[in-house]
């Protein structure tokens, strides 16, 4: 399972997992959360290379929002409300969360 930690407090959004749903190369659920995630860092990076700061290691991949503003606001918001329609649809393959502090 994907776990989706989101600390608004800090400005973090931590994935941790793979979603299981299928083999690597077949999973269409991991598929679906990279290319959101990516697609998301890809458009805020557009507007401003200083904006947001990404790490990919195995098994995680760490988001820290830099610049809070429309546009970052804008996109990761989005990118967490298609995160959440995925987890309607696959609740066993991903699981948001956002953590209190």
């Amino acid at each position: 399972m994907v776990r989706v930690l989101v600390n608004k407090e800090q400005s973090e959004i931590r994935l941790l997992g793979h979603s299981g749903f299928d083999i690597v190369g077949r999973d269409i659920v991991c598929s679906a959360i990279s290319s959101i995630v990516i697609t998301s860092i890809n458009a805020i990076l557009m507007f401003d290379k200083d904006y947001v700061e990404y790490k990919e290691k195995q098994d995680e991949f760490l988001i820290k929002v830099k610049v809070k503003n429309q546009v970052t606001s804008n996109i990761i918001t989005n990118m967490l409300n298609l995160l959440k329609e995925l987890e309607k649809d696959y609740p066993n393959n991903i699981k948001i969360k956002e953590e209190i502090q």
